[in-house]
């Protein structure tokens, strides 16, 4: 089983879905009038948020125009774990249209992928800005659908759970050491991984027969009708409009009967 290659790109994926929420947020600063003075798009990248504090710490020359640029909101997976609450059977399986092709597919593995998410401020307003236009969507959770086969066509809800809150206001040093008020947001994205996809299109059903006894004991009963059912044309493809094939025979005592013996039977 293993060693046969396959890549849905499922944890990029929920990586990439859980950036979205967070690409579009903004804070303003007013005048003194209570008019909007600026509108502010707050930057959103991937990455540890040491790498940006460290930028910040390292930058002794104060003279320089740009440091960096707050605020700023970093994202990164930190975690990925089986979730055992949502198992299903193992050995499940559906059917899925992959072109004109049938796929056999086993049901996926859940796991729970964790990500923190790091807001980094100079100003207080500016972090509060930014917290309160996020926390109101979690409840705890908000779903994204994320599709996470293009294939096969299969899209599912992936909760994301907002799971703890913290900051720290790092503002000890000396005078030319830069304040730095970080946030720091915990998330669980339920997402599900699916192994290999089978072609079964050799596999398809093509004949349903289903056998009617006279006796529950099916050796010793004397009388038997078979009721067969195939295709119309035999090679239809599951998503054509087809009907179907049907026929009726009976057997007496083993012996089958032509349609004209069995209407006196």
């Amino acid at each position: 089983m293993l060693g046969t290659y396959f890549y849905h790109q499922i944890i990029r994926k929920t990586i990439v879905a859980f950036g979205t929420i967070f690409n579009n947020i903004h804070i303003q600063h007013d005048d003194d009038s209570s008019n909007v003075e600026s509108d502010i798009k707050v930057p959103l990248a991937y990455g540890p948020i040491q790498k940006f504090i460290a930028k910040i710490q390292q930058q002794q020359d104060l003279s320089q125009p740009v440091a960096i640029t707050l605020p700023r909101m970093s994202f990164e997976m930190i975690s990925i774990a089986y979730d055992s609450t949502r198992k299903s059977g193992v050995t499940q399986s559906f059917k899925a249209l992959d072109g004109n092709n049938i796929k056999k597919v086993y049901l996926p593995v859940p796991y729970n992928i964790g990500f923190q998410l790091s807001i980094i401020c100079k100003l207080n307003d500016d972090a509060l800005q930014i917290v309160e236009q996020i926390l109101p969507f979690f409840q705890p959770s908000f779903n994204l659908t994320v599709d996470l086969i293009d294939s096969i066509g299969e899209k599912r809800d992936i909760p994301i759970v907002l799971d703890s809150v913290s900051f720290q206001d790092d503002y000890e040093g000396d005078f030319s050491a830069r304040r730095v008020l970080i946030y720091t947001l915990n998330f669980t994205a339920k997402t599900y991984l699916f192994g290999p996809i089978a072609d079964t299109t050799d596999g398809l059903i093509r004949k349903v027969q289903v056998d009617y006894y006279t006796s529950t004991d099916t050796k010793t009963a004397t009388r038997e009708m078979r009721y067969i059912a195939t295709p119309d044309p035999l090679d239809a493809d599951p998503d054509d409009d087809y009907g179907f094939s049907e026929s009726l025979e009976m057997f007496f005592d083993g012996k089958k009967y032509s349609p004209t013996q069995q209407q006196d039977i």
